[in-house]
């Protein structure tokens, strides 16, 4: 059993806690009132929107020192869904990484919407969570932890994959903002 802290309250955090809770893992959630609630997990889930990374890094940086983070942020521009708001070459997992250099940073989630996570499904295909990262033990336990909560994980390789991975997850909201999909709806990976 592992035990997961996750930063954020809203949609996604709901599906993760879910997912991780069906594989009987420890789920502590803390929104903005938790503030002086100290971190228990081992891992961390930065479920906020990409503009509240920098503010929980000022509050809980010293905290996440040691631990795996996982950033699931999408780093749009949410006023016109129009472009990411990271560098080209770069990505926000990158930012994380460089912000807290004591923490394994992850990227996941981002390429997935909450109702195909805590379904379990996309259409037909079981949900899978892409994971990129520089450490394999973290990615090993992000991925124990999204099996054994019954959908796939998919090691998507180093943390300069998140950048390809942001992308991905930018086309995603822009068609379901668009219409063009729903929000149950995304991409499935078959293996």
């Amino acid at each position: 059993m592992t035990n997961l802290s996750i930063i954020g309250t809203g949609n996604m955090s709901q599906a993760i806690a879910s997912i991780a809770a069906k594989g009987g893992h420890s789920v502590q959630q803390l929104g903005q009132s938790d503030v002086d609630t100290a971190i228990s997990g081992d891992v961390v889930v930065l479920a906020v929107p990409y503009p509240a990374v920098g503010d929980v890094i000022a509050k809980r940086g010293e905290q996440l020192a040691g631990k795996v983070v996982v950033d699931i942020t999408n780093p749009l521009d949410f006023e016109t869904f129009d472009s990411l708001v990271v560098p080209a070459d770069g990505s926000a997992a990158a930012e994380i990484a460089a912000a807290l250099p004591d923490s394994k940073v992850l990227k996941a989630f981002n390429t997935t919407f909450a109702g195909t996570l805590a379904a379990g499904t996309v259409g037909p295909l079981t949900t899978t969570v892409l994971i990129a990262g520089d450490d394999a033990d973290a990615k090993s336990t992000l991925a124990a932890i999204v099996t054994s909560g019954g959908v796939q994980a998919v090691d998507a390789g180093s943390l300069k994959r998140a950048r390809e991975l942001e992308a991905l997850g930018f086309l995603q909201l822009t068609l379901a903002a668009s219409e063009k999909i729903s929000w149950t709806g995304g991409f499935g990976a078959v293996a």
